[in-house]
């Protein structure tokens, strides 16, 4: 259970908000629900979410679920780790997988190319505290990717970090798309 409950009278807006998220995710999820309690920072988050990039040029959809699951692993989210590895399996082998938690390194992942590695670490890296980018792997990740990629991979860092912190402050549970076994495993930076 989340730390707290939702508020005993939802107005319809939310509810509204509720029923769309209902169809798109296919679960009752109870993050929606406790933002009930804040509705600006539902529809912010709504707002948020409605960005996300599924495809943008070299950034792939299995790109970008890498760059989502690093994200979910590194910042230690169940919720998240099992909402973004939901259908992995069809984009994602069991090594990467292993490598995405921190259970082997990526370097040993053969099937990893060098701009997803590079991706994965600067995932990590945007998902890490204090903030640190040391000036080579900028270098290499400028050559390895254009400015607008590497806005698009900032933002989906970014955007997994902010539904980590808030789902995490929130106390959620996972929501069930995942198989257990993946949703939590201590990563090694």
């Amino acid at each position: 259970m989340a730390f707290i409950s939702p508020p005993p009278h939802i107005p319809w807006l939310m509810r509204f908000g509720m029923f769309i998220v209902r169809r798109i995710t296919k679960k009752d999820l109870l993050l929606p629900k406790l933002l009930a309690w804040y509705p600006k920072a539902a529809v912010s988050s709504g707002v948020l979410e409605a960005m996300i990039a599924h495809s943008e040029g070299c950034l792939d959809e299995r790109l970008l679920k890498l760059v989502r699951l690093a994200v979910s692993y590194t910042a230690g989210c169940p919720f998240c780790v099992d909402m973004n590895a939901q259908d992995w399996e069809q984009l994602i082998t069991p090594e990467e997988m292993a490598a995405l938690q921190g259970r082997t390194t990526l370097e040993a992942v053969p099937t990893l190319q060098p701009h997803e590695r590079l991706a994965v670490e600067y995932a990590r890296l945007a998902s890490s505290t204090p903030l640190h980018f040391p000036f080579e792997f900028i270098a290499e990740l400028t050559r390895s990717f254009s400015e607008r990629e590497i806005v698009i991979l900032a933002v989906t860092a970014a955007q997994v970090n902010y539904w980590t912190r808030l789902i995490q402050a929130l106390g959620c549970p996972p929501a069930g798309y995942t198989d257990a076994n993946l949703l939590y495993v201590p990563i090694k930076l």
